[in-house]
C-alpha cells in the first residue's frame, strides 16, 4: 500500500546531529500548528507548548538537558498545564496526560519531517531548572523537549538494531491465531 503518511512514518527518523543553520520560525510555527491538531484526552487540550528559537535560552537547555546531545537552532518544550487538568478532574498521575504529550511529540515529529526540518526528542533534563530557564506559568510541568535542527551530515553512523523488528515480532494476538504461529 502506499499513502504519503505511511511513507513519511517509514521515513522519518531522530536527529541527533545538527547543523547551526537557524529553522525558519515559519517552519516552527507550522510545526505548533500541526500540534494542536493531535488527539487529547477527551479534546481538552492539556498540553501547552513553549518555543524557542533564542541561542541562548537553547544553550542554557542544553546545559540542563544531559539528553540533549544535538545542537539545536529551535526547540519545543511540550508542558502539562496542571491546574487545568484538575479542574477537569484529572489525578496528578493520569495516564491520559502522558498520552497526549505522546500524541502531540509525535505529531510534531511527523510535521517536522513534512517540512523538512530534523527533530529529535529529549525526556532527559531538570524539570525545575527547564521552568526557570523558560520563565513557565505556575503549575505548567515540562514533560519533553523537541529539538529542531537541519540535520549535518552522520559523524557516526545511528545505532542498528541487531536485527530487523517486524511489527508481527512486536504483536501478540489474544486469543492467539494458530495462523500466527
Amino acid at each position: 500500500m502506499t499513502d504519503p503518511v505511511l511513507d513519511a512514518i517509514r521515513r522519518r527518523r531522530v536527529v541527533r546531529a545538527m547543523t547551526d543553520e537557524p529553522v525558519p520560525r515559519e517552519r516552527v510555527e507550522t510545526i505548533l500548528d500541526a500540534a494542536r491538531w493531535a488527539p487529547t484526552a477527551g479534546n481538552r487540550h492539556l498540553q501547552r507548548f513553549v518555543a524557542t528559537t533564542d541561542p541562548g535560552v537553547l544553550r542554557v537547555l542544553r546545559m540542563v538537558s544531559p539528553g540533549m546531545i544535538q545542537r539545536p537552532t529551535a526547540a519545543i518544550t511540550i508542558c502539562v498545564d496542571r491546574p487545568l487538568a484538575q479542574s477537569y478532574g484529572f489525578a496528578p498521575d493520569a495516564r491520559g496526560l502522558s498520552v497526549d504529550v505522546g500524541t502531540a511529540m509525535a505529531t510534531m515529529l511527523l510535521a517536522a519531517h513534512a517540512v523538512d526540518v530534523g527533530a529529535g526528542p529529549v525526556s532527559s533534563f531538570s524539570r525545575a531548572a527547564v521552568g526557570v530557564v523558560l520563565a513557565l506559568p505556575e503549575g505548567w510541568s515540562p514533560e519533553v523537549i523537541v529539538c529542531l535542527g537541519h540535520p549535518a551530515p552522520a559523524r557516526v553512523a545511528p545505532m542498528a538494531p541487531t536485527r530487523h523488528l517486524g511489527w508481527r515480532d512486536l504483536t501478540r494476538w489474544v486469543p492467539e491465531d494458530p495462523a500466527d504461529t
